[in-house]
């Protein structure tokens, strides 16, 4: 969960939120409120919104609800509202009690709207959309008012119940606020508050309504009547604040919640609008929301990040008002310390080459120890399989090798992780000259030792080719080649920018025994591969597939930067 109070850095948010409290404001209470769009899975960024939140209600001892923004039923499904409470509890949050919709205020809503009519706040306006924008103005010169502003309070009742009552096809009317045509903010320029919407099902009210209220209008008023304290909001809001307390400010309502705006997340080599994500879906460029290379949540939680890892990223970002590019390497380093610290070390073989150790008996295998930590023995330990014949990986083995190459060579030695010094004696080659297989001999006295003045190339992992087990490894990388990944040249499009290389499949790969049961969500360490976790889609098959999560380093140290 979320730092505690006296250890999480503060923020201008928090400190707003110490002021209302020193001063009694609230009667000293915080409440805030998470509410996503159910229109998309959630992302990253909305993690940040997440561990805001829910971070700050825990650390003030406060309240913080789920609500859904679901207000456009064209683009919303259970599928997405499900969805999102996944993520929330995966993230190690609880809503309790206070699981909320907006359309549970419909009513409450169209009764205020009424009332705004009645106090001349409100007008029914018969403009289309076209002529509705001509008539907005600019940002250099005002608007001007609709032809249809000056109706009564009567015919805007009567047209506004014809509206709900269904008398009117989508567009033919509008409900839209009676502000000021003339204000340099755009917003508050005569808004929309409900539109005409016939033929949706909505998931949560069925067919009960064909007229759905505006998110600037709905939003303040759904904070309102759950007793937020603190509209907590990302920086493209901040032009409607003023609409959110004019709204709250002409209605008979007694809580009026301070709307607080942050910079978005902005995190490279991705892309974080749900339209071009939903496209990335739709036109098949990944297999799904939850595909491991999406930076939704639902995709990095099958990926193997930990729920622990995020929150630690958005703890270090921060909270400001200042927009920013956020570096990969910032959240895959909180990643690797993670699972550095908490993931088992197995040995896998992703490229493998055979190796008969031609001294070791044919029937012959013994059980070997293995720690399943190097540096945390309350983790244990777990026994490996040794038998003549092993996998080693491709990588590990050049017939001939300078100093610097700490691997097996044509005569050279190297010790086998957990096991033995071998030696290769022989390297055989296909009619083609490519090496199918090594011959090699053991020192059967140098099991966990290495005999005095005895010096071996290095180490290296393997896997018992009659004990190992055979699977499938995926190996995932950044879904952009480039940092800016919402960056084209004329012409062109964001998709232009997706990585080639973000997805390899190697399917004959060999894991150590023990990996046979692995459970969905346990992460591991592949000694010098990189950590990795059975996927959850593929759990079911007889040979295991594993998600790489990410690697041992960096390897884009070098070309991390915007357009590298």
């Amino acid at each position: 969960m979320s730092n505690s109070q006296n250890s999480t850095p503060t923020n201008f948010i928090r400190q707003i939120i110490d002021q209302d409290r020193q001063t009694g404001k609230h009667g000293g209470r915080v409440h805030t409120r998470f509410p996503p769009e159910p229109n998309g899975y959630l992302h990253i960024g909305h993690a940040k919104s997440i561990v805001l939140n829910f971070g700050i209600a825990e650390d003030y001892q406060g309240l913080c609800n789920l609500r859904f923004d679901d207000t456009n039923p064209h683009k919303e499904n259970i599928e997405f509202v499900e969805s999102i409470q996944d993520d929330v509890h995966w993230l190690g949050y609880d809503w309790d009690d206070r699981l909320f919709y907006a359309s549970d205020y419909f009513q409450h809503l169209y009764d205020f709207a009424v009332e705004l009519i009645e106090n001349g706040k409100a007008f029914v306006c018969d403009l289309d959309g076209e002529e509705m924008r001509a008539y907005r103005g600019t940002l250099t010169e005002p608007g001007r008012e609709s032809p249809y502003r000056a109706r009564s309070v009567a015919e805007n009742l009567e047209l506004f119940q014809r509206m709900k009552a269904g008398d009117f096809e989508d567009g033919a009317r509008v409900l839209r606020a009676k502000i000021d045509m003339a204000s340099p903010n755009m917003n508050m320029r005569d808004p929309t508050l409900y539109r005409i919407r016939h033929g949706v099902i909505h998931h949560q009210t069925g067919e009960a309504w064909c007229i759905y209220p505006m998110y600037d209008y709905t939003h303040p008023i759904s904070d309102a009547l759950e007793g937020i304290t603190h509209s907590l909001c990302t920086l493209e809001f901040e032009d409607h604040r003023p609409l959110y307390d004019w709204v709250l400010d002409n209605i008979s309502i007694p809580n009026h919640p301070q709307q607080i705006e942050f910079s978005r997340l902005n995190l490279a080599y991705t892309v974080v609008s749900k339209r071009k994500l939903t496209q990335l879906v739709d036109e098949g460029y990944v297999e799904g929301w939850d595909d491991p290379r999406m930076p939704t949540l639902a995709g990095m939680r099958r990926r193997g990040y930990s729920a622990a890892s995020i929150r630690e990223f958005c703890h270090r970002i921060g909270v400001t008002k200042a927009d920013g590019l956020v570096e990969m390497g910032m959240l895959e380093n909180c990643i690797r310390e993670d699972l550095n610290a908490h993931a088992p070390r197995r040995m896998a073989v992703l490229h493998p080459l055979k190796l008969v150790i031609e001294n070791y008996p044919e029937e012959k295998s013994e059980t070997l120890k293995a720690p399943n930590h190097p540096k945390d023995e309350s983790m244990g330990g777990r026994e490996i399989e040794f038998c003549r014949e092993i996998y080693i990986d491709r990588a590990d083995f050049r017939e001939q090798a300078n100093k610097k190459y700490k691997r097996l060579v044509s005569g050279g030695e190297v010790r086998l992780r957990n096991a033995y010094v071998i030696k290769c004696e022989e390297v055989m080659k296909n009619n083609q000259g490519e090496i199918v297989e090594l011959r090699c001999s053991y020192d059967p006295e140098t099991l966990g030792k290495n005999p005095e003045g005895r010096k071996v190339r290095g180490v290296i992992h393997w896997v018992s080719a009659r004990h190992g087990v055979k699977g499938e490894v995926r190996l995932y990388d950044r879904l952009f080649n480039r940092a800016d990944a919402d960056k084209v040249e004329e012409g062109g499009h964001f998709t232009d920018n997706l990585n080639p290389d973000s997805l390899r499949t190697l399917t004959d790969c060999y894991f150590e025994p023990a990996l046979a049961s692995a459970g969905v969500g346990e992460q591991y360490q592949f000694e010098r591969e990189g950590y990795f976790i059975l996927d959850s889609r593929e759990a079911a098959r007889e040979e295991p597939v594993f998600n790489r999560i990410i690697t041992l380093r960096d390897s884009w140290a070098k070309i991390d930067k915007p357009g590298g």
